[in-house]
């Protein structure tokens, strides 16, 4: 049994797929399929099965997941706790991408007035992926939208802000009704698989509201381009960036408690970097109490 074994296992039953899996540790399908069967053939048990395209785990896959994953973050650690040139002041941290320029760079002026000699290495990518990493011991933390499903027990999520789903418009638009602009206005509609495209298509089936679509984008700011341009109108999470952006848009408040996208740290509890992990939370969690402008916003 070896790191490369248990790293396939553990992948291949989170992306649910050998061939995702093999791009992700870029080897082929059949390279990590030797390399489960491999660990399957030591342990004497089957661990996956294949259902229609996915992957699934089998009762003693299920039963060795959790382990496997603690396994695979103690192999890093002990890698980390060898390294003499002080790398245990190397914090691994992932950023979903708005974050990337709204809530990072406020974080580490503050990070590093304190620690001015801590190195971050930071990667970007979807919650969902980052949360993964975080799980299986690839990074220390990482900023994220909530996760929708359980996290392992070894990891621990908190929020660092909450933001309601809002309908942005045309500054000129800024007192019309907000049902009224989503059934007669161009809807622009963010990526529904993204957690606050999910949560404005909840809303709007909640509604009984049918917009007609026009162009769906992954990117707030862009859809918030679109609507400075008079191009439609958009349900987005109040956003702080979206304010001060120069935009000529505005927020109007949705009635009957609108969903909201809640985003915060999942960070591993155990390890030599869970400090580290503690200390960006706390510095996050201060720089996101700090006062907001006043911005463009009807109350609904």
């Amino acid at each position: 049994m070896d790191a490369q074994q248990l790293q396939s296992f553990v992948m291949v039953l989170e992306l649910g797929s050998l061939s995702d899996a093999a791009r992700k540790l870029g080897v082929t399908p059949a390279a990590v399929a030797a390399r489960i069967r491999t660990l399957e053939d030591e342990i004497g048990a089957s661990l996956v099965k294949r259902t229609g395209r996915y992957v699934k785990p089998t009762m003693a896959g299920i039963n060795i997941l959790e382990r496997s994953r603690g396994l695979l973050r103690d192999m890093r650690d002990l890698r980390v706790a060898a390294n003499t040139e002080g790398s245990l002041g190397e914090l691994r941290l992932g950023v979903f991408p708005s974050a990337m320029t709204s809530l990072l760079p406020r974080v580490l002026q503050r990070l590093y007035r304190k620690q001015p000699d801590l190195k971050i290495l930071v990667t970007s990518g979807t919650s969902l992926e980052l949360s993964c990493k975080v799980g299986d011991g690839t990074l220390d933390a990482s900023v994220v939208v909530e996760p929708q499903y359980p996290i392992p027990k070894s990891c621990e999520w908190s929020e660092l802000v909450a933001e309601p789903l809002v309908l942005v418009v045309p500054a000129a638009l800024a007192k019309a009704d907000p049902h009224h602009l989503l059934t007669s206005e161009p809807f622009i509609r963010y990526d529904r698989q993204l957690l606050g495209g999910q949560l404005a298509e909840r809303y709007l089936r909640q509604h009984g509201i049918s917009p007609a679509d026009r162009v769906e984008l992954d990117s707030v700011m862009a859809i918030a381009a679109l609507v400075d341009l008079g191009l439609g109108v958009a349900l987005l999470p109040d956003w702080a960036p979206l304010w001060h952006a120069g935009l000529a848009i505005a927020r109007i408040a949705l009635p009957h408690r609108p969903p909201t996208r809640r985003v915060g740290l999942i960070w591993a509890l155990h390890g030599p970097r869970a400090a580290l992990a503690e200390a960006f939370f706390a510095e996050a969690r201060a720089a996101v109490r700090r006062p907001r402008k006043a911005d463009t916003t009807r109350k609904h």
